[in-house]
């Protein structure tokens, strides 16, 4: 008697209501993949302190696409899972002093962490997202997909790749996650919609805060963190300037909205360093020579790896990449583990405006290894 016909296993497909995980969901429903799709209800402003925000066109946008690719869609309320694990991570940072990275949090801990779980309790077997970024799988891994590791890779698209908000995913997480877009030029998939009618095909790229779409950062500081006004103080020589309204509205390596103006050599202050003792906000004027603007060591802590095997402190010192930040080139650096999830960064030209609480995405070429968190 020959063995059932096993169904092949279903992907859950977190469709935003953007154009991206529109097409995220066509490439895989057109590639013979069984899936459904869901859109992440996540914390939203009942108070509209913070004026609208467009989750209700994004849910409406999400359920016509589903629509169109004939697709089962639900709403899947995560708004409490939100508040606990990214607003308050969001606002204890600021709070703090430091300078947090939502959307990585949002990816590891909510995307592919509690969505992620969810879908493993529902009957599926990955969740897929429209992040420009890639997974391969490694090459003598197990056949078995459950079983194989995987590398993730930069998207193909250079001024669209997303792997740097992925920095901080875990091998197993990974392993659940797919990127169907992830070998496609944004104008390839422009196209790709507009040719299958989807209804975001023209929908502009959402802009801002992962959790409250359109709302600028400092407005969203503005309304939930109290102001703590301190001094503005030129740090070669102690000068005071002027007042800010608080250290949270300011970042290391900021130039704009610091409230004092250029000298008449036209020469623009930028943000050298915080004071926690009297809130003062350092300021100097933006050249190579500002002090604390540039630094070559760093310590990074709160690392994370996607690899099947990560680095320990036995390995010693290796030459490896980062992206300091989002949107800026890899960079070398040398790269030493100093306890089980800390290490000391050497780069090999110094970087400007490495604020605590960012994240550094750990390289080896195209491929990303890992992240962690500005000490």
């Amino acid at each position: 008697m020959s063995a059932p016909v096993q169904s092949p296993a279903k992907t859950l497909v977190a469709l935003s209501g953007g154009v991206d995980s529109s097409v995220a969901a066509l490439l895989l429903r057109d590639g013979g993949v069984p899936i459904e799709a869901a859109y992440m209800k996540n914390w939203i402003n009942e108070d509209n302190i913070l004026g609208d925000c467009p989750w209700e066109q994004d849910i409406a946008d999400a359920r016509r696409v589903a629509e169109q690719l004939d697709i089962p869609f639900r709403v899947v309320n995560l708004m409490e899972e939100y508040r606990d694990k990214v607003v308050a991570y969001l606002l204890d940072g600021y709070t703090r002093g430091l300078t947090p990275n939502p959307d990585v949090m949002c990816n590891r801990e909510i995307k592919f962490g509690v969505l992620r779980g969810w879908a493993l309790d529902h009957g599926f077997a990955a969740v897929a997202t429209g992040h420009y970024a890639r997974r391969v799988r490694l090459a003598g891994a197990a056949d078995a997909e459950a079983a194989a590791d995987f590398a993730l890779l930069e998207g193909a698209d250079p001024g669209k790749d997303q792997s740097y908000f992925l920095a901080m995913l875990s091998q197993e997480q990974l392993r659940d996650a797919r990127f169907p877009v992830g070998d496609l030029l944004k104008p390839q998939l422009r196209e790709l919609a507009r040719r299958a009618g989807l209804a975001t095909a023209e929908k502009k790229d959402s802009q801002g805060i992962c959790f409250i779409g359109q709302v600028k950062m400092a407005d969203f500081l503005r309304a939930y963190v109290p102001d703590a006004p301190g001094p503005i103080v030129r740090a070669e020589d102690g000068r005071v300037l002027g007042e800010h309204r608080g250290l949270h509205f300011f970042t290391l390596g900021q130039r704009k909205g610091i409230g004092v103006p250029s000298n008449t050599d036209g020469k623009a202050y930028v943000v050298v360093g915080k004071r926690a003792a009297d809130r003062a906000l350092l300021v100097a004027f933006d050249s190579a020579a500002a002090p604390g603007l540039f630094t070559r060591e760093v310590a990074v802590h709160g690392l994370r790896w996607n690899t099947p095997a990560p680095p320990t402190p036995a390995d010693g010192p290796l030459a490896l990449e980062g992206r300091v930040r989002y949107r800026d080139p890899r960079v070398r650096m040398r790269f030493e583990m100093t306890g089980p999830d800390t290490a000391r960064v050497e780069f090999a030209e110094p970087q400007r405006g490495l604020a605590a609480g960012q994240i550094l995405a750990i390289h080896d070429g195209l491929r990303l290894l890992g992240g962690g968190v500005y000490a």
